[in-house]
Formats: C-alpha cells, sequence, structure tokens
C-alpha cells in the first residue's frame, strides 16, 4: 500500500518507520530543504530522530503533490497552527476516497477548533474523504524503538476509525477505536497545558506530592472543558486522557514538561521559545483554553494560573500559592459533577 506521511518532525518520522516496517510504500514529505539533502544522503532523520535509520520503503519528498497524489492514507503531523494551510495546498492533490488522519494535538489559535474541524472546512464539507485523528501517550522516541504503545483512533465514521485501526496495529503498537472525536482530541489538546504546569512545578523544586495533585485537579479541568465542547467524560479516563497526560507531564521526552520547568527556573517564554527546535503545543493550547472557560464560563485555575504565567509575566511562585489558597470545597461533590 502507498500511504503519505506529511511532516518530517520526529512523530512523522516514527510513524513513517511503523507503516513500512509493515511492508506500504511511505512518501515522507518534508519541508526543509537542508533536513531533506541530510535524510537522502544519510538515511537518517539526524535533526528530530537521529537513532533511527530510514528502510528503503521510506521515501523523502520536498514535493507535497508527490507526496499525496494517489494516496489513500495521508497522516497529517504538522504543527497544529499548520494544518489549515498544509490541507489548503494538499487538496487539489487527493486521490477520490482518500483518509486525512491527523496527528497534531492542539487547537487552532485564531479560531479555537479542534483541528479536525479545521480539516474539514478546508475540505468544504466534501464527504468523499474520511477524517480520523490518533492520539495517545505516543512519544516518537520511543516508538520508533518499537517499545510496547497504545494509541487511539477517532473517527466519526467507524469504519474510517476501523481501516486506520488497520495499518497501524502492530506487534509494538497496539491501535484503539474510539467514536467520540471530540473528547479524543480536547484530551490530546488540553494535557499539554498541565504538562506545562508540571513542568513548572519541577522547575520551582516541587515534588510528587505536588505534582500528583496538579495531575488529578488538572484533569478535572480537562473534563469540564471537554464536556462542554460536547466530550463524553470517560473518554478523558482512557489513553487520550488520562494516559496522554501522565506520560506528558512526567517524561523527559515531553517538550512541554521542559518548557514547564525553564519557567519554573526563571526563564521567560520568549527565552525559552527561542532556543526551541520543535513546538511546545501546550502554549497556544493554554491560550484557547483560557479563552474558551471564560466564554464558557468553565471554572479552570490551574489553566487560568498557567495563562498568566504565560502571557501576564506573573511569577510561577505567585500563580502556586494562587491555586494552593483558594476557597475550600468539597472533593467528592467536585468530581461527581464531571461524570
Amino acid at each position: 500500500m502507498e500511504i503519505a506521511v506529511v511532516g518530517a518532525g520526529s512523530w512523522g518520522t516514527a510513524l513513517a518507520l511503523v507503516l513500512a516496517h509493515k511492508g506500504n510504500q511511505v512518501s515522507l514529505w518534508v519541508r526543509n530543504n537542508d533536513l531533506y539533502k541530510s535524510m537522502m544522503l544519510k538515511r537518517r532523520n539526524e535533526h528530530y530522530l537521529p537513532h533511527a535509520n530510514l528502510p528503503p520503503d521510506i521515501r523523502p519528498t520536498l514535493s507535497l503533490e508527490e507526496a499525496v497524489k494517489g494516496k489513500k492514507y495521508i497522516f497529517l503531523v504538522v504543527p497544529s497552527q499548520a494544518v489549515r494551510e498544509t490541507v489548503s495546498r494538499l487538496k487539489p492533490h487527493l486521490a477520490k476516497s482518500a483518509i486525512l488522519i491527523n496527528a497534531a494535538k492542539g487547537l487552532e489559535q485564531d479560531t479555537s477548533l479542534r483541528l479536525s474541524q479545521v480539516i474539514e472546512e478546508e475540505l468544504k464539507g466534501d464527504n468523499k474523504y474520511g477524517v480520523a485523528v490518533i492520539s495517545g501517550p505516543n512519544h516518537a522516541e520511543e516508538v520508533s524503538q518499537n517499545m510496547p504503545t497504545a494509541t487511539v483512533v477517532a473517527s466519526k465514521e467507524p469504519e474510517v476509525a476501523r481501516k486506520v485501526q488497520e495499518i497501524l496495529m502492530t506487534p509494538y503498537l497496539r491501535v484503539y477505536t474510539n467514536l467520540d472525536l471530540i473528547g479524543v482530541e480536547m484530551g490530546g489538546a488540553l494535557k499539554n497545558i498541565v504538562a506545562l504546569g508540571s513542568g513548572i512545578a519541577e522547575g520551582l523544586g516541587m515534588g510528587d506530592n505536588t505534582k500528583a495533585a496538579l495531575l488529578t485537579r488538572g484533569l478535572l479541568e480537562i473534563i469540564r472543558l471537554g464536556k462542554a465542547m460536547g466530550a463524553q467524560g470517560s473518554t478523558f479516563t482512557g489513553l487520550s486522557g488520562l494516559g496522554d497526560l501522565f506520560v506528558t507531564s512526567s517524561s523527559r521526552h515531553s517538550r512541554n514538561l521542559q518548557v514547564g520547568i525553564e519557567l519554573g527556573k526563571g526563564s521567560s517564554l520568549k527565552q525559552i521559545m527561542s532556543g526551541m527546535q520543535m513546538v511546545a503545543e501546550g502554549v497556544n493550547t493554554t491560550r484557547v483554553a483560557y479563552q474558551l472557560s471564560k466564554e464558557r464560563g468553565i471554572e479552570m485555575p490551574i489553566t487560568w494560573q498557567i495563562y498568566e504565567v504565560l502571557f501576564d509575566n506573573k511569577a510561577p511562585k505567585d500563580a502556586a500559592s494562587a491555586l494552593m489558597q483558594r476557597d475550600k470545597k468539597g472533593e467528592v461533590e467536585d468530581i461527581a459533577l464531571e461524570f
């Protein structure tokens, strides 16, 4: 089978490896000319995933048309804010009944839309195309080394989800399906905010107790906003919710965690972002989630404090103090409201 992977970052490269190891021919679209030349010469993505050799079935290309033309399955693995432009560019070259699978996690900043909504807007309601998303606790570094991993494919159409499940499933990548597209996308996006907070706590020198409280209460915030957007609360207890929240808030591979650590140590957001090679999606997502929570009257104190640290220059220590000194409330009643 011929498959396209659009985006040659760490996750795009890891997905290309999974697909190629199953015997598929994979066209991997590379945006950067220097990276393309290096990949062709060395057969490795030394910039994003240097330990993994590229098998012959992975064919890097600088041409988006060449990558997607005639392909049944097209994985979109570009930063969340680039999804709209990328879909607009590739639409003229889509095969009939192509399936677009988004692997980015975030919300579009200007519209607050989920990324599947962005894709559907750009496809302008053309129902001959299938749309799915893949989300879960899936660090590219571990997937590319065949470490046992589980993920979720979500789509409005059960058959689309099952088809994507089939092409991705391997002995080391277990793939589940879920029809709660909203919940899977919201979990994947919002957990990055909590991961920033986890990093801030670590950067401030706080301990495991702090992180446990942050993740537990952060999950409730994710559920609150997710349900307000139409998701099922139970989805957030699964791989794309709790699973992804745990790994992104604790793993050395997490870019959002690393950004939070540097914030906690006193670096400014501008300083941190200027030194990063890859995108920390939680920064833009915090801005969107803050706006959505205010518009809908959703209580999200952790998100609000992280927003103030990121965009209002609030001292991380002051944000932590503000969370600890909020009004008293009962836990059981609070949790019961979300399920």
